[in-house]
């Protein structure tokens, strides 16, 4: 199939990457990374990136390509990941994009607003405010350009009102309106196949918790210990992965390590059951497996 591209989605430790690698394996493909989490760098065991055995068998991108300093947006994703299916075919390779992230996925397939991407001096200019105002005063100013904007974005949501107020202050036109304008496609030469996992929440509670105890026995928690001593805010993306806010307040001595574990291994399944409501309703799929992926899919079914 020409032009094609296989997404691979589901929630978090639904055995998405095993999967990607057996595709990468039967298509001669590249698996190209579509996981929030990720993205980053110096956190490869608590983001659960694929080993250096994973990447040696097959090729990889996009993972670990972000200083956790950075605020990594869908946007910065979307441009790379198009620019790696591009790469791919031209390489004659199947691109596998496999992730658990919704929104990454659901842009690269069905498009996005056509927002222009903001000047690095305005994201500069909001950055400061936002260092000596806070994020409330930015709200506050937001409401007074953009109120559908301030109304439908929580005040402490600081990555959202910082990109709102951004849009603003470099198009003059409030990012409400942008979202008025028709979808815009980056790929629409391509022709999608889509497999997602939709294993029973009860089995994707007993292997985020499997999963966490691994990620303890490999060194999370010398991942975490590194992490905090960049003393990093802590709304940044990179500091929000899965476990690293619990792991840190242990090592600050907010809590103990016993509690700092039952609590990673509760949000974990909060997070794995998000995500799983959000595949199941909204992304729609050629083939849906029911249970995680352990192998043995036929490939051939998907025709490619």
């Amino acid at each position: 199939m020409a032009n094609a591209v296989l997404v691979i989605a589901g929630p978090t430790a639904s055995g998405k990457s095993g999967l990607a690698i057996d595709a990468a394996k039967h298509f001669r493909g590249v698996v190209i990374n579509a996981d929030s989490q990720q993205v980053y760098k110096h956190i490869p065991i608590i983001s659960a990136c694929p080993s250096a055995e994973d990447k040696n068998t097959v090729p990889h991108r996009l993972y670990e390509i972000y200083e956790p300093s950075f605020s990594g947006s869908v946007v910065d994703w979307l441009e790379q990941a198009v620019a790696e299916i591009k790469s791919a075919w031209g390489q004659n390779l199947l691109p596998i994009v496999v992730g658990g992230t919704g929104l990454y996925i659901d842009n690269l397939i069905n498009g996005t607003t056509p927002i222009p991407k903001t000047a690095e001096h305005i994201r500069a200019e909001v950055a400061d405010i936002l260092a000596q105002k806070g994020v409330q005063y930015l709200h506050d100013c937001l409401a007074k350009v953009d109120a559908p904007s301030a109304k439908r974005l929580n005040p402490n949501d600081t990555t959202r009102v910082r990109r709102a107020y951004e849009v603003w202050l470099d198009t003059s036109v409030p990012l409400s309106k942008w979202h008025e304008q028709p979808m815009l496609k980056r790929l629409p030469e391509a022709e999608f196949k889509v497999i997602k996992i939709l294993p029973p929440q009860s089995q994707l509670d007993e292997r985020c918790a499997l999963r966490f105890d691994q990620m303890m026995a490999k060194g999370a928690l010398d991942e975490a210990q590194y992490m905090n001593k960049l003393h990093l805010k802590p709304k940044l993306p990179a500091m929000r992965a899965l476990g690293l806010p619990e792991l840190i307040d242990y090592l600050n001595g907010k809590t103990d390590l016993a509690q700092a574990i039952k609590l990673a291994k509760l949000h974990s399944r909060q997070y794995a059951k998000r995500q799983r409501t959000w595949f199941k309703h909204k992304l729609q799929a050629d083939i849906v497996l029911n249970e995680c992926y352990q192998g043995g899919l036929e490939l051939e079914k998907l025709k490619i």
